[in-house]
């Protein structure tokens, strides 16, 4: 008996994109699909191809009638899952992000699609019982416009929204909560959510938030610490529909929700955001991109505003939701700045020198009679720039206003008998003859960070008291609502049960110093996050910070106003066109490198190219490595990136030497 005839496929053509980093490969290549894989290979599966001789993991985008290719297609090795795990608005996303961040599509998919994991592939699918919303308001009733975004979702628009929390330990200002009841809105209407946050602390906050509110099985927790098995159940619990909300970190930006609806992120100011590996995205910007093309809600959370926040304000691509100023003043802690008065100076008149002046003693010694207080003290090791020896200022090159550094100089000394020498990061050029331009002053200093002793000296000055340190690899998770001082560094805080009393900052002047652009606004993110865990001012809550009384971040601290803070920074970034205000890319590598990508590039007038200067040597200590800085206005900022890639491309086709790190817009700019 002959066999059976096996009916060729319909759509015999396959177009897969094969994990290849090579930026001249980076598009989708044409495969022939057998008869017995026709079944099988459906848009988003994993595949096993031959490429280039050797077999390489892919996935299939689409199902074509015929191709552009002239010769005889070569088959598809495997069709290694029938899953399709490639959702077609995950990779229109993935290409994107690779776009933007002049990347390659295979380097995002590796962060988008988590490595199979077959048993639990083929494990029986769980059964998840019709998630019930507990309905509410939550913390938004305490914001003017906050019912009306939450009706909105609950309609299935898309409002899009900057929320500014309330800085205490209030329900008012719980992100968590609010997060939460956003989603849970989002759910009434059918439609799904995705909540981003930065660690794995927070993670956890959201996670009580997000049971209370949908159940334990109303959600799912996707992040990249999760074991090999949970991590990829979360995904297919995601791309299968069975839940409509997804929590997590970074690695969940991109996770694939179904009819998704709405995006969140909390704390878009902090650096964890920012994708560590190659191109490096950051989540703000892949959710911003997201929902651009899925039209969803937006909402960015956050007790600081970040100037690429608020230049989404000001094109009003966000509006701000805020509470009353009213409430705002009766909510928050008082907040003050150390020797802020006349009176406090003629007490103690050395207050502005010190590190711990008198009211720092008194402010602790008050706050132990209600509870815990929290001192914060700038993490030992710090990066902080050259400052003028008179009035403070960051030292910054006249010609492209980028950080100096100071180094050996070949010969001779200064006018002060330094043998050092004044250059500027970006752009290379030298500075002899610096003079601050603010006071006119020409003498300069690099102050040092030293704060191992805060938790000793508190010790010694209040013998009787519990004293609980939180930094670096001992991190408290809470602490209790007994008195108790806590020392802790930036990003260290634990929260209280029933929040601080007080809260101290200290050494202000040096978390400001930092050699990076955003040190401003990271110093006052850092503060305002640390007065959200302290109790509101009406039930005595206090924070007081140790600094110069005229100092900007701190002046905007005590008046509780980051917004403004956001607005007054994004114009003078504009105006020394620094980012977001303009288009920034850093590309590192070796000096022949540099040169042969110079070369290369065709940027769009007019774009600024700067450099290339000495970083140091690479992590052998065998290579010199040097930057090479370009910065465009916003308007060509796409064409830039696309210069850029295409260059990358031209020197991967060519096979050319030296590696190339290449940023856009770069989280650290210093």
């Amino acid at each position: 008996m002959s066999p059976t005839p096996v009916e060729p496929p319909e759509n015999p053509v396959a177009r897969v994109v094969v994990d290849v980093s090579l930026p001249h490969l980076d598009r989708p290549f044409d495969y022939a699909v057998t008869a017995a894989q026709d079944l099988d290979a459906v848009p988003g599966a994993r595949v096993r191809v031959r490429f280039a001789g050797k077999l390489r993991d892919g996935f299939i985008l689409e199902r074509a009638a015929d191709t552009d290719h002239a010769g005889t297609l070569a088959p598809l090795y495997k069709v290694v899952s029938a899953e399709p795990v490639l959702t077609p608005e995950v990779d229109r996303l993935v290409r994107s992000v690779a776009d933007h961040y002049a990347g390659s599509y295979a380097d995002v998919l590796r962060l988008a699609v988590p490595p199979r994991h077959a048993a639990t592939e083929k494990a029986t699918r769980p059964q998840r019982p019709p998630v019930a919303p507990q309905p509410g308001d939550g913390p938004f009733a305490g914001y003017p416009t906050g019912p009306a975004f939450l009706a909105a979702l609950r309609r299935g628009d898309s409002p899009r929204a900057a929320w500014q929390l309330m800085p205490a330990a209030d329900p008012v200002g719980d992100w968590a909560a609010g997060l939460a009841t956003a989603a849970a809105a989002t759910l009434e209407a059918g439609r799904g959510s995705l909540l981003i946050v930065p660690d794995l602390r927070d993670l956890d906050r959201l996670r009580v938030a997000c049971r209370e509110l949908l159940g334990e099985q109303g959600f799912v927790a996707l992040t990249a610490d999760l074991g090999p098995a949970a991590r990829y159940r979360a995904f297919l619990a995601a791309v299968r529909g069975d839940v409509r909300v997804v929590i997590g970190t970074r690695a969940a930006a991109f996770a694939p929700v179904r009819d998704l609806s709405l995006v969140a992120l909390y704390d878009d100011g902090d650096d964890l955001l920012a994708e560590q590996r190659a191109p490096y995205p950051h989540a703000r910007e892949v959710l911003a991109i997201r929902a651009a093309d899925v039209g969803a809600a937006v909402l960015i959370a956050g007790y600081s505003r970040s100037c690429e926040v608020q230049r989404m304000v000001n094109r009003q691509w966000l509006i701000p939701l805020v509470a009353e100023r009213g409430q705002l003043r009766r909510t928050a802690p008082r907040t003050r700045i150390a020797a802020d008065t006349d009176q406090a100076l003629a007490r103690d008149p050395a207050a502005r020198a010190a590190r711990l002046p008198h009211d720092v003693f008194e402010t602790i010694r008050v706050g132990l009679a209600a509870g815990p207080v929290l001192v914060q003290v700038p993490r030992a090791g710090y990066l902080t720039s050259l400052v003028c020896q008179d009035c403070r200022e960051p030292v910054r090159c006249g010609h492209c206003h980028g950080p100096v550094r100071a180094g050996r100089a070949d010969h001779g000394a200064d006018d002060y008998g330094r043998t050092v020498m004044l250059s500027c990061r970006w752009c290379g050029r030298m500075l002899p003859q610096w003079q601050c331009p603010t006071c006119g002053f020409r003498r300069w200093r690099a102050p040092v960070v030293g704060a191992a002793r805060t938790a000793e000296e508190l010790g010694r000055a209040f013998p009787s008291t519990t004293v609980r340190q939180s930094m670096g690899g001992s991190v408290l998770d809470r602490v209790p609502s007994t008195p108790a001082l806590v020392v802790a560094t930036p990003g260290a805080e634990p929260p209280a049960d029933d929040g601080y009393a007080a809260a101290v900052l200290l050494d202000t002047g040096l978390m400001l110093l930092r050699a990076d652009l955003r040190a401003s606004e990271e110093g006052l993110r850092r503060w305002l996050n640390v007065t959200a865990l302290v109790r509101p001012g009406e039930q005595g809550g206090t924070v007081i910070a140790v600094g110069d009384t005229g100092s900007r971040p701190l002046q905007a601290l005590v008046r509780t106003d980051p917004a403004g803070f956001a607005a007054r920074e994004l114009a003078e970034r504009a105006e020394a066109r620094f980012p977001p205000a303009v288009k920034l890319i850093t590309v590192d590598g070796r000096t022949e490198s540099l040169a042969d990508f110079t070369g290369l590039l065709e940027p769009p007038e007019p774009t600024e190219i700067l450099g290339p200067v000495e970083l140091g040597p690479n992590a052998t200590g065998d290579v010199m490595i040097n930057r090479l800085t370009l910065r465009s206005p916003l308007t060509v900022g796409n064409r830039l990136t696309a210069a850029v890639k295409a260059v990358s491309a031209t020197r991967s086709a060519k096979k050319a030497e030296g590696a190339l790190r290449i940023q856009v817009d770069p989280v650290e700019i210093g």
